[in-house]
């Protein structure tokens, strides 16, 4: 729904353009790259490290940037690049390379992994130029500001997104930026933090985001709700009218971030989507959370938030605010522990820490800003999620054991959940031909096939069932084609279970409305017969 943007800038914003000579390598201080220690849903699914460990290099300009990339051995050779100055569309073009994939116009981040982009010196602003990351994971983007970028007008980068993701992205941490706009759609700009198209394991803490007519998406449509497990902490929304986030489908976890004059909407939970929403702080903002915009309605669970001068408009078809009365409509396990802030002291905490050339502070859960160790921190007093006000996940977040399940199983005895009435089946991506419904329907003549060399197949069902044991099948006439692979409790995130190989995986028993095998590597086409799912 197209929306008019309000602004109420308190003075008009300068686009300053610098030039930079292409390719200038700088000699600055080391900068330990993920200084504050990752958090929330990016330390799961083997964590996020980016560079850690690679080779250190400087960069003054965007074709600097590309250059790194495509300088590396591989596409992930782990790297930390160390960027100072300002990045414009004058600095930034394509360079080609066997490990990296660029273009003109934008910091572009495509299928690669292991990558540190850490701002250092007296600041790296990428002025009009957006980042973009598609196909990549393990990727970590610190102390930078992006302003002004637009999809419109001249000159355009990145769709409009400041910071844009799609396509199957794994656990990228936003740590300590700015990204602001200087108006809405009408003005050429877009969101300041999206994420589309098989998403997961994402973490923005103590950042800026102002300024924007859209905050940022979690899924491009009603249809697009296979992006998850997405943290958003210590940050400041401001002047924004909207998207802070949109949510649709998954589960977000949303804390200690502070909103100021969110015009229109705030926290947009729909198509099914859950976001757990704690000690956050909400001032002179209207409609900051609920389901918006559309019937397809979305949910949440809230503790400890304060609303300061917070309006709600009226319910209707197309809106249903959360407010006034602001009650819990879902439970949302989180399978990491997480320090928390009391809600009354965010304002301060979040201004002492949040955006770029902050000096990495963060909380440390006491409502102090502290400044971090050279290394990852030592965690501060937390909620563990035995604590949590949600229900405990059913297995520990950090036990995810490896096997290597049995080559050719037996039939088990018991019922197989995957085939009981109300059990259903879905995925990232299919081959043209199979289906997701094929992995459940008892046949090994019929199979389900990403579109690449991974991809996830779920089975799921309308309320929970305690699983503990699952059979992957491959279909008749193929073997071994399945190589590493994941199993999770797509309701938190947690890894039950890693290995390679089709075969039985044992695990303890889990109860869950949504079992994932995720693919993380083959050779050749992967692909599944029968997703079998036993209690016992």
């Amino acid at each position: 729904m197209k929306r008019t943007v309000a602004w109420r800038l308190s003075a008009a914003l300068a686009t300053t353009t610098a030039a930079a000579a292409i390719g200038v390598a700088l000699s600055v201080p080391q900068a330990s790259a993920a200084t504050g220690g990752v958090t929330g849903y990016a330390t799961q699914n083997g964590g996020t490290t980016g560079g850690a460990g690679g080779q250190t290099v400087q960069a003054s300009t965007g074709t600097a940037i590309h250059t790194a990339l495509c300088n590396r051995a591989s596409s992930s050779t782990p790297i930390i690049i160390q960027v100072s100055g300002t990045i414009n569309h004058g600095n930034t073009a394509k360079v080609s390379g066997n490990s990296c994939n660029t273009a003109d116009g934008v910091i572009e981040l495509k299928e690669i992994s292991n990558v540190s982009i850490i701002g250092v010196g007296s600041g790296a602003v990428f002025d009009q130029l957006g980042i973009h990351i598609r196909d990549s994971s393990n990727i970590i983007i610190q102390n930078v500001t992006i302003r002004n970028v637009k999809k419109s007008g001249s000159p355009t980068s990145n769709g409009g997104d400041a910071i844009g993701m799609e396509s199957t992205v794994r656990n990228v941490w936003v740590d300590h930026v700015t990204l602001e706009a200087s108006g809405g759609e009408s003005e050429g700009f877009d969101g300041l933090f999206d994420m589309k198209n098989d998403v997961e394991y994402v973490t923005l803490s103590y950042s800026i985001l102002r300024n924007s007519g859209r905050g940022g998406l979690i899924g491009s449509s009603e249809t697009d709700t296979g992006n998850n497990y997405i943290t958003f902490h210590h940050n400041l929304y401001s002047n924004i009218d909207s998207r802070t986030p949109l949510l649709r489908g998954g589960i977000a976890h949303i804390y200690n971030n502070h909103y100021v004059n969110l015009h229109e909407s705030g926290i947009n939970s729909r198509a099914g989507g859950r976001a757990k929403v704690d000690n956050n702080y909400f001032k002179d903002s209207k409609d900051v959370l609920g389901t918006f915009y559309t019937s397809e309605a979305g949910y949440w669970q809230v503790s400890g938030n304060i609303f300061d001068n917070v309006t709600w408009s009226s319910p209707g078809s197309d809106n249903n605010p959360a407010g006034p009365n602001v009650q819990s409509n879902t439970s949302v396990s989180i399978p990491y522990s997480y320090p928390l802030d009391a809600a009354s002291c965010v304002p301060s905490v979040v201004a002492a820490t949040a955006g770029a050339n902050k000096g990495l502070q963060v909380s440390n859960g006491s409502c102090t800003p502290v400044s971090p160790s050279a290394g990852p921190s030592s965690p501060a007093p937390s909620v563990s999620p035995s604590r949590s006000t949600a229900p405990s996940p059913s297995v520990s977040p950090s036990a995810s054991p490896s096997t290597s399940p049995s080559a050719s199983p037996s039939q088990p005895s018991g019922t197989n959940l995957s085939r009981i009435s109300g059990a259903g089946a879905d995925g990232s991506s299919k081959v043209d031909g199979t289906s997701y419904g094929n992995v459940k329907d008892g046949s090994l003549t019929t199979y389900w096939q990403p579109t690449g060399a991974t991809g996830d197949i779920s089975v799921k069902w309308g309320s929970a069932v305690t699983v503990s044991r699952v059979v992957i099948r491959e279909p008749s006439g193929t073997s071994g084609s399945i190589g590493s692979w994941q199993l999770i409790n797509y309701n938190t995130g947690a890894v039950l279970k890693t290995g390679s190989g089709a075969g039985t995986i044992t695990f303890t028993a889990t109860s869950l409305t949504k079992i994932t095998f995720r693919i993380t590597s083959s050779s050749g086409a992967p692909r599944v017969g029968e997703f079998e799912t036993y209690a016992s």
